[in-house]
């Protein structure tokens, strides 16, 4: 987290991460421990990386590419579906019959809006938008995902101005949270 580059550097490079936690959950037997830590750790980073894309990104995307409001709502249809998804990993322990078939869902979802991102989103919007401006991205989407939250909330704002205005409360008291459980770290 918090990379550096235009916007769609950093967040390839948390796409990357992302995959590489899946990877981790994969090479551990079903019901292992630590892949409840991975999925964690994949759902933190998979909020704050969220909550920068609906606060930064896709307000770029409806401004400077063409179809750019329903190539944004799309993005954000494919975020609310992870996000109930995560919802409900989050209340499952790695022993969970519930579980593998979630964290295979989330996995799934996650790969395909990864994929559409990178190979249509990512390309239009470098076409589309200044240098510059992509820079801008970038550093905009670092600062957000530093105060963003950790954990999902299905029910909060995804667009302009309201998530720019809660997404740092709501960050603070899931990190808060987080240091009191131990969420995400190794016990």
């Amino acid at each position: 987290m918090g990379h550096g580059g235009n916007v769609i550097d950093e967040l390839v490079t948390d796409h990357r991460e992302v995959e590489e936690l899946f990877g981790k959950i994969e090479a551990l037997p079903s019901g292992h421990k630590d892949r409840k830590l991975y999925a964690d750790q994949a759902t933190m980073e998979l909020v704050r990386h969220s909550v920068a894309e609906e606060a930064y990104l896709y307000p770029a995307v409806r401004e400077h590419i063409t179809g750019g409001d329903a190539l944004a709502d799309k993005e954000l249809q494919d975020h609310a579906k992870a996000e109930r998804i995560m919802k409900d990993l989050e209340g499952c322990d790695a022993g969970d019959a519930e579980f593998d078939r979630l964290v295979g869902m989330l996995m799934s979802e996650i790969r395909e809006h990864v994929a559409d991102e990178e190979g249509n989103l990512f390309p239009r919007l470098r076409a589309a938008c200044p240098a510059d401006a992509l820079d801008d991205l970038g550093d905009k989407v670092r600062q957000a995902k530093k105060t963003a939250p950790t954990r999902p909330h299905p029910a909060a704002p995804d667009k302009p101005p309201a998530n720019k205005m809660l997404a740092p409360g709501v960050g603070m008291v899931d990190r808060m949270r987080d240091a009191l459980t131990g969420r995400g770290k190794k016990s």
